[in-house]
């Protein structure tokens, strides 16, 4: 009977993400795997935006309106959320009104009515975690899919969603007078372990000409809370040994770039998509920072085989930081021989 439970939840996943083109193809313990088709020339544009649902308030709705207006302009195809959905304390239950109030009244320019990726953000966990990953918010709104980590495979790019909420001790030894919902994490060692190598698997087989790797926390920040030393020390190496191209978090409420001293790797801030924190910033090196604003806004990203450009805007619409790489196809197909090596000695 389980077996049969477990059947018809996963078609039930697989009949609704389907009016967005996307497709769940597998399913393992931690990393389900989901198919975004590209444009028809081949392309890929998206917006990321986090740290947003405050009902409106904080001028997220204001970020809402130029996040639409973009959307057209780049004829997006879907949008990245980086956690911290909702404020203060996530959703209270799968019926909690404000998942319509922050989200589906909120967001409901045309171009924005497409497939949204979700994470989770520390404050999500201070609420009824499974509320946000429910079925029930998928019939509420088919755009909603929120997982703790998952794939996305948009063919010419694999976007990995990292959940970095249990990475950080501060939550399980010093939670400051805030409650934690760990259902469904079990050890936090254990998660964590099995974890790292589920995405250090996904990374090391990847054949995709982008690798993006998706967290609530930064990295590498200046903003209010700086670098996650736990990530630093347990996920950096993995995606620097992976030759991934982007990192993208949210977390500091601030719109931020910054590039890695070692590798080719970016770190791109965007949780600016309502309160942002005015003035608070730790010192910079000036060699690795590109860019920070302390204030609200989004993330776009504009991919083709061998080149990406990525946009900040501001809460007007402004772009007010832009960066643009190209990769040699070469350097691609050496990517994929390599991994074909790796597979090939396990």
């Amino acid at each position: 009977m389980a077996g049969f439970c477990d059947k018809a939840k996963a078609l039930c996943l697989l009949l609704m993400t389907m009016s967005y083109g996307l497709c769940l193809v597998s399913v393992s313990a931690e990393l389900q795997r989901f198919e975004h088709p590209t444009k028809g020339d081949g392309s890929l544009s998206f917006l990321v935006v986090g740290d947003w649902g405050r009902k409106g308030a904080f001028n997220q709705s204001e970020v809402a309106a130029q996040m639409g207006r973009i959307g057209q302009k780049l004829d997006i195809d879907f949008v990245v959320s980086t956690g911290d959905n909702f404020y203060d304390n996530g959703l209270k239950s799968e019926h909690d009104q404000a998942f319509e109030d922050s989200f589906t009244k909120i967001y409901k320019a045309e171009s924005l009515q497409k497939q949204w990726y979700s994470i989770l953000g520390n404050h999500d966990y201070r609420g009824d975690v499974e509320a946000q990953l429910s079925h029930h918010l998928r019939n509420l709104d088919s755009r909603w899919l929120c997982l703790r980590s998952f794939i996305v495979n948009a063919e010419l790019a694999e976007i990995f969603f990292v959940d970095t909420t249990p990475f950080v001790k501060s939550y399980f030894s010093d939670a400051e007078g805030h409650t934690y919902d760990w259902h469904g994490i079990g050890s936090p060692k254990a998660y964590i372990t099995g974890l790292l190598k589920d995405v250090e698997l996904a990374l090391r087989v990847s054949r995709a000409k982008w690798k993006i790797v998706v967290g609530h926390h930064a990295i590498r920040s200046i903003g209010h809370h700086g670098d996650t030393k736990e990530l630093v020390e347990k996920l950096l190496p993995i995606l620097k040994a992976n030759n991934v191209d982007f990192y993208m978090n949210g977390h500091d409420h601030c719109l931020e770039h910054i590039s890695d001293t070692e590798s080719p790797l970016q770190f791109l801030t965007s949780g600016a998509g309502s309160k942002a924190w005015r003035g608070d910033i730790k010192e910079a090196n000036p060699e690795t920072l590109k860019f920070f604003y302390d204030g609200q806004g989004f993330m776009s990203v504009q991919l083709t085989e061998t080149e990406t450009q990525i946009n900040f805007f501001d809460v007007f619409g402004n772009v007010i930081h832009s960066w643009r790489t190209t990769k040699l196809l070469y350097l691609t197909k050496l990517r994929l021989v390599n991994a074909e090596l790796g597979d090939q000695s396990m």
